[in-house]
């Protein structure tokens, strides 16, 4: 399975549910029933019946991802379902296009779904990637004249960004031709486009980005431009809106990264850091994590389970730091030491060893040497404050989401007494700031 996946279902096992996963619809687990391994779509395109079946399996996926939590089971059945649909070209463009067509707006982890499914099929050809351009038609206009349908645009980004990532090189050269690239520029205006789909039309560009050719390409286009669209979006770093603020970050990542102007500073050379005392190590994270210019938030658009500690180690008193949610999927914050191991393409992170604890708010667990026990505070929402208290008097942690604590924990003590660093985890798409006592705190933990 892919590496989001792994991120999603890593190897552990509930201490609140011991038994085997059961599907959805109570479906027997066995990969091998109601499957039709030799499964064709019919050569008419207009059959709704099979396209109304593979969007059903896209939609039990993302109804289900976020309670899978042992990777030693077997996937669901319609995740094998998808899989074996999408092994023949017909059948893996009928499963993007279903996904395009169903992931809703309105849950955090519809993109990170679209990735899953995506990572887990297999890999499609340079033809099929010609024809899925050819399918979805991209061009200006079409990004201009499907406004009003932003759930479709977003998912053809997620999507374009995915494959882009997956297939680096000659394949994603050829999915970059003038229409998709005109496309993808014109879905970042800011005073007309869907705050998602300029997010996500912006992640599929620094994809493409990592072709050096389509790099290139992209540096003469937005050269020529009247207005560099990305500097347009860049001041939206620090708005209020949290879609907003993922695009300004994203933007500003680009323009510090990837395509730099010449006569812009770079963002650290003009950020104040005075009062910061403690920040994300950039020399103690994984690769592909994201992390700003005051070291103060993070970012992962990678397709694995990216991870970061701080660069202040604890030894002994009673320490709280707050973290501000600003996307509402998987991430796994809370303490962890130096013996703690990041493990992006497996999808182990914060949690997921005897020497670090956590906190995920999306699933609502406790995370703990890769055991999870369920925990009694909603689902996190964007704008949400994540407060931790480590207590090294008396051996416990307590997290607080809004100021609401939850009982103090101490398992990770068994193992470690010492040498604790403010740690995270982020699954894809995914961003928070932390506030090591810069700011004014917001909660008033004890």
């Amino acid at each position: 399975m892919g590496n989001l996946l792994c991120c999603v279902c890593k190897g552990r096992k509930s201490r609140s549910d011991e038994n085997t996963y059961e599907t959805h619809d109570n479906q027997s687990n066995d990969v091998g029933d109601n499957i039709d391994r030799n499964w064709q779509p019919p050569r008419s395109s207009n059959n709704r019946s099979v396209a109304l079946y593979v969007e059903h399996l896209v939609l039990e996926t993302l109804s289900v991802i976020r309670t899978l939590v042992d990777n030693d089971q077997e996937p669901p059945s319609f995740m094998i379902k998808l899989h074996l649909i999408a092994d023949k070209e017909s059948g893996w463009l009928l499963v993007v296009k279903s996904m395009v067509n169903v992931i809703p707006m309105n849950d955090p982890l519809g993109p990170a779904v679209i990735t899953l499914v995506l990572d887990d099929c297999p890999l499609p050809t340079k033809e099929s990637v010609g024809k899925l351009a050819q399918m979805f038609q991209l061009s200006k206009e079409l990004a201009i004249k499907g406004r009003d349908n932003p759930m479709w645009h977003r998912n053809i980004c997620v999507v374009l960004g995915c494959i882009a990532e997956k297939l680096a090189g000659p394949s994603s050269v050829a999915l970059l031709t003038q229409d998709t690239l005109e496309y993808l520029i014109a879905n970042l205006d800011p005073d007309c486009c869907n705050t998602s789909v300029i997010l996500f039309s912006l992640i599929a560009l620094e994809k493409f980005a990592q072709t050096s050719e389509n790099k290139v390409t992209l540096e003469k286009h937005l050269a020529v431009l009247p207005r560099n669209p990305l500097e347009l979006l860049e001041p939206w770093v620090n708005s209020e809106d949290f879609v907003k603020r993922q695009v300004g970050f994203c933007a500003q990542w680009c323009l510090d990264n990837l395509f730099i102007k010449q006569g812009r500073p770079y963002t650290y050379e003009v950020t104040d850091r005075a009062n910061i005392n403690v920040m994300l190590n950039s020399n103690d994270v994984s690769e592909y994590l994201k992390i700003s210019s005051d070291g103060l938030s993070a970012r992962c658009d990678a397709s694995s389970f990216e991870s970061v500690r701080s660069t202040f180690q604890v030894d002994s008193g009673v320490w709280y730091y707050e973290v501000l949610i600003v996307t509402g999927g998987v991430m796994q914050i809370g303490w962890a030491t130096k013996d703690s191991k990041f493990l992006n393409h497996e999808g182990y992170g914060i949690g997921d060893d005897e020497f670090s604890v956590a906190y995920d708010g999306c699933r609502q667990l406790i995370w703990y040497n890769a055991l999870c026990q369920n925990h009694r505070h909603p689902c996190w929402q964007p704008g949400d404050v994540l407060g931790t208290l480590l207590n090294l008097d008396s051996y416990e942690i307590v997290f607080y989401l809004n100021g609401v604590p939850l009982q103090a924990i101490g398992q990770v003590f068994r193992n470690a007494k010492s040498g604790f660093f403010a740690a995270a985890s982020f699954m894809t798409f995914q961003q928070c700031e932390f506030n090591f006592g810069r700011k004014f705190l917001q909660q008033q933990a004890s």
